[in-house]
């Protein structure tokens, strides 16, 4: 049965959810694997992410040992984390090096490695990753066990919804800036087109808005150029 220090699972969950984002997710991250072994009671904790390709990779891990694991299911493409991520459901082994369901991971782990349970780490009801643990010796995994991993991945789930949520307003805000930043020179530009072509506001920036889309542009560098080229128009 797993033991937890509620004081310290609190102060945990307090600092991981109020984390700075100038921190970064991947610091994030690191700091949640890193005290998922010391509040379990686990030998040691790792993080496995799938890329656009669905294939698994490292991200974190707190030891060698746990290294080892990860990189050996990696390797192989199969053992209990890779099992988590693709059944979308926790899968344990109180002893991964004579688990008939994984021959050939034995070889590749380090000695120390025994008992591992891996759950998986969803987005959106979808598995994007692992939590993975581990320990040194035989270990009978009950449902506390697994009911405490996936309180934690979900905490590490919460952390890369707000990742994605603060990505997203970073890239609004830019939009945003840029058209400020270029509202100015569009103005320039649609005046310039009103007075050359005896055009309206709206036919100057419809025809303006036209040619960018048809040749892919945006409208503030196509502006800039129309202005350029009339400066150098002859006077």
């Amino acid at each position: 049965m797993t033991h937890i220090d509620p004081e310290a699972l609190v102060a945990s969950l307090r600092r991981l959810r109020t984390s700075s984002s100038a921190t970064g997710i991947v610091h994030q991250l690191e700091r949640a694997v890193g005290v998922v072994d010391a509040l379990f009671g686990y030998s040691g904790a790792g993080l496995m992410f799938a890329e656009e390709g669905k294939d698994l990779r490292y991200l974190v891990a707190t030891d060698d040992r746990g290294r080892s694991l990860e990189g050996a299911q990696l390797h192989l493409g199969q053992g209990p984390c890779v099992s988590a991520y693709e059944e979308n459901t926790a899968v344990t082994s109180s002893d991964v090096r004579v688990d008939p369901r994984w021959p050939q991971l034995a070889d590749r782990l380090h000695p120390e490695v025994r008992a591992v349970a891996g759950v998986p780490v969803r987005l959106g009801g979808d598995p994007v990753g692992t939590l993975n643990v581990y320990q040194s010796t035989f270990y009978e995994w009950d449902e506390s066990d697994v009911q405490a991993l996936y309180g934690y991945a979900d905490v590490i789930e919460q952390l890369l919804t707000a990742a994605m949520a603060a990505e997203e307003k970073s890239a609004l805000a830019d939009q945003l800036q840029y058209a400020l930043d270029y509202r100015v020179v569009i103005e320039r530009a649609v005046g310039y087109l009103m007075g050359k072509h005896d055009l309206t506001a709206t036919q100057a920036f419809t025809g303006l808005r036209k040619q960018a889309r048809d040749s892919r542009r945006r409208v503030a560098d196509l502006a800039a150029e129309v202005l350029g080229e009339g400066a150098g128009e002859p006077r």
